[in-house]
């Protein structure tokens, strides 16, 4: 049967996250850079004669109805085909992490079967269905690093600078995972952030902005009994790099770490930022320009 292996599905992070305002449906507008990184999951996918839909999981267990599962169960439907997979996934992104790992996943999925059950869908119609799975998958699905705005669904390529790209992070993530619904609904969250166009990001990209969820998640869990884990990863990152930042709704930390400090960088483990829980993840991350998958988004018509 038609198999892809070695698929990558990277993580992003948001270079900064403003809240500019609400709906009257709820729902929150957001301006946003998203960047993928070379932190990413590999999936394996095969297809199948029987219409079977099955996830195996190689390295962590994750939840028994998973966005892959969706995603592939509604390409199934919305295109009729009597064709299955077996989907094997190595799961590195860690969940609950403001990452993007399963939206990420997602669309590696939806671009895959896309080729494998011989769909040739053009890009807007894959899009119209990473739309139903979460406001993250149409990113992943367009494969670009992008100024993002709206609630999420409006996404323009945006070509980073060197100084972004060439710049090594430090990226580190707390043992507790954080719910997004219950940041966004915090009474400490800031939703008056005045709007903002490319032009001022690309003045100054590394330092640009804020995060408006960062407050946010720090007052969420200091108010838990899970103690405060999101700001002592702000502290000890801004301590140890001279800048730190929460990407998406937490828990991950991320620092642009400067030249002189990168000879030991990856060797760095979050014990040696004095943080001894072994739950905790240290990762050395690089931004990446496109999407690895790219050469098989532009066999796929817009």
């Amino acid at each position: 049967m038609p198999s892809l292996h070695h698929l990558p599905a990277p993580a992003k992070i948001n270079l900064f996250l403003h809240i500019t305002g609400r709906r009257p449906d709820g729902y929150h507008l957001l301006q946003s850079v998203f960047m993928l990184i070379d932190w990413q999951d590999i999936l394996h996918i095969e297809t199948r004669s029987d219409g079977q839909i099955r996830r195996h999981d190689l390295t962590v267990a994750l939840p028994e109805d998973d966005l892959c599962l969706k995603a592939a169960r509604l390409l199934q439907a919305e295109s009729r085909t009597a064709q299955g997979c077996d989907i094997r996934i190595e799961k590195n992104v860690p969940w609950g992490a403001g990452l993007g790992g399963g939206s990420s996943d997602a669309a590696t999925v939806l671009l895959a079967l896309n080729q494998l059950w011989g769909l040739h869908w053009p890009r807007s119609r894959l899009l119209a269905l990473a739309l139903r799975l979460g406001a993250d998958v149409p990113f992943f699905v367009r494969g670009h690093n992008a100024w993002v705005e709206g609630i999420g669904e409006q996404i323009t390529p945006l070509a980073l600078p060197d100084e972004v790209l060439q710049t090594p992070l430090m990226l580190l993530k707390p043992a507790i995972a954080v719910p997004t619904a219950a940041i966004f609904g915090s009474d400490a969250l800031k939703r008056d952030t005045k709007p903002a166009i490319v032009a001022d990001f690309l003045a100054a990209p590394k330092r640009f902005g804020q995060n408006d969820l960062q407050d946010a998640a720090v007052a969420y869990q200091a108010s838990s009994e899970s103690g405060n884990d999101i700001g002592l990863a702000l502290e000890v990152m801004q301590n140890q790099f001279g800048n730190s930042r929460m990407t998406g709704s937490g828990s991950t930390v991320f620092s642009w770490v400067s030249p002189d400090q990168t000879s030991h960088l990856n060797h760095i483990q979050p014990s040696d930022l004095g943080l001894n829980d072994g739950l905790w993840i240290g990762r050395v991350c690089r931004g990446l320009p496109q999407h690895p998958l790219l050469k098989m988004l532009n066999q796929i018509a817009d």
